[in-house]
């Protein structure tokens, strides 16, 4: 007999079937035995009559979160709060027994153990449904990205992630051997979409890992996360590239909510909301003088960046100003942007750029990008940077490369502000932090 996930039991009443699974809930009474199962589409109520002697030694030694697979017939019960259904077990088998008791508690209706010793447990952490429903949520949101990339004549790349040197301003670098020469991993794809574009591939995007040597402890940092990398040629400003992230937002946000809407509500309590185009825009200085006119003032620390309690409030403001999640913020000073932003023609100081907010939090950071050979090594000389480690990188612009530009995407981060997340542990398969490699 095949198996029958839970979900499809209601089109098999009164039939035969097999299921397989986890226990969630054990209730045993005198004569009989409820068994609560689990598998990835739902639960089920087994019931098991005790005075049936070939089950006498098999329950004994059935315990929470034991693999089982159960033959019976499934039945309606209204009484059964779960979906009205019932399997009358007519064979049981324990394929792999749990051990007792659980190093963490997974009963939905008590207190969780700490976030640190979840994580120490993790693949029994995310046996819980609202667990396995973040990485739903993110399959479907992965495939919808790449729907709307390949119908707008995007091209997928897989870019190096061992790299000879820096792929940002230098801080933040994981270094390692390679064969007596030092190496390091990628903070980001960027110049190697870059070299995409020079080569003439018009459009192209990534999904892959990224490390950053962060010692921050922040709820929303990680030393290796996934990153989605855009870039797009024949460009006339960053506002084209703007233009392109917003409407791929909301195709990827109408896919999850097509597809999840009545589960992220079941589940996290939560109406997910697909956004009205256009989004809102703030310049930089727009942005310092609504928080300004809200009491705060933006720690001069930040250099001319957003803290996290100046995204959050200018979140609200846009929340309540436009009924709107999303704002981008633009045109950053060259201080804290990269020497490959380009700039302004009117204003040297300003870049062309834009950093994405969703609920007050950042989570994309995009530009056009400078093109022209000769600004570009002016712009990084002004940056004091030493040229001879980049030469494979500026050589891209020596032989006709067009006018382009893109932004980075943090994955987690999405998930972690779509679905109300505390943390983006909780959104991270495995997560990697200043003390954490393990599991």
């Amino acid at each position: 007999m095949d198996r029958t996930l839970i979900k499809d039991l209601k089109e098999k009443i009164d039939k035969q079937v097999k299921i397989q699974g986890f226990v969630s809930v054990i209730r045993d009474l005198k004569k009989i035995m409820f068994i609560v199962m689990r598998d990835q589409s739902g639960e089920v109520q087994v019931y098991v009559d005790k005075e049936n002697k070939e089950f006498e030694k098999i329950i004994q030694d059935i315990t929470l979160e034991s693999a089982l697979m159960v033959s019976g017939k499934i039945t309606k019960n209204p009484t059964v709060k779960l979906g009205g259904l019932e399997i009358k077990a007519k064979e049981i088998v324990i394929e792999n027994k749990a051990d007792f008791p659980l190093p963490i508690n997974l009963d939905p209706n008590e207190t969780p153990a700490g976030l640190e010793k979840r994580l120490d447990w993790r693949f029994l952490d995310l046996r819980r449904p609202e667990h396995l429903l973040i990485f739903k949520v993110q399959t479907t949101a992965e495939q919808a990205m790449r729907e709307f990339w390949t119908k707008n004549g995007f091209v997928e790349i897989h870019s190096p992630k061992l790299m000879g040197s820096a792929s940002e301003s230098g801080g933040e670098l994981f270094t390692l051997d390679y064969f007596g020469k030092p190496a390091y991993l990628a903070q980001s794809p960027q110049f190697y979409k870059q070299m995409a574009i020079a080569a003439g591939f018009d459009r192209v995007f990534e999904i892959g890992p990224v490390f950053r040597a962060n010692p921050s402890r922040t709820s929303r940092h990680d030393t290796e996360f996934t990153s989605v990398d855009v870039e797009m040629s024949w460009i006339g400003s960053h506002e084209d590239v703007m233009s392109f992230e917003e409407k791929w937002l909301q195709y990827v946000l109408e896919k999850v909510s097509e597809k999840h809407i009545k589960e992220i509500k079941d589940k996290f309590g939560l109406e997910l909301v697909v956004p009205k185009l256009p989004f809102p825009r703030l310049k930089m200085s727009e942005a310092v003088a609504v928080l300004k006119e809200m009491n705060y003032t933006v720690p001069p620390e930040t250099k001319g960046d957003l803290d996290p309690q100046g995204e959050r409030l200018l979140g609200e403001y846009v929340k309540k100003k436009f009924d709107h999640e999303f704002v981008f913020v633009i045109d950053y000073g060259i201080s804290i942007r990269p020497f490959y932003h380009m700039r302004h023609e009117d204003n040297s100081k300003l870049t062309k750029s834009f950093d994405l907010l969703w609920k007050g939090l950042e989570i994309t950071t995009g530009a056009q990008r400078e093109h022209r050979y000769d600004v570009l090594i002016k712009q990084a000389k002004e940056k004091g940077l030493s040229l001879e480690p980049m030469d494979f990188y500026l050589d891209m612009f020596k032989y006709g490369t067009p006018p382009h530009g893109g932004f980075g995407f943090g994955l987690t981060r999405m998930l972690m502000v779509m679905l109300d997340l505390k943390n983006v542990r909780e959104a991270t398969y495995l997560y990697r932090g200043i003390n954490r490699l393990k599991p």
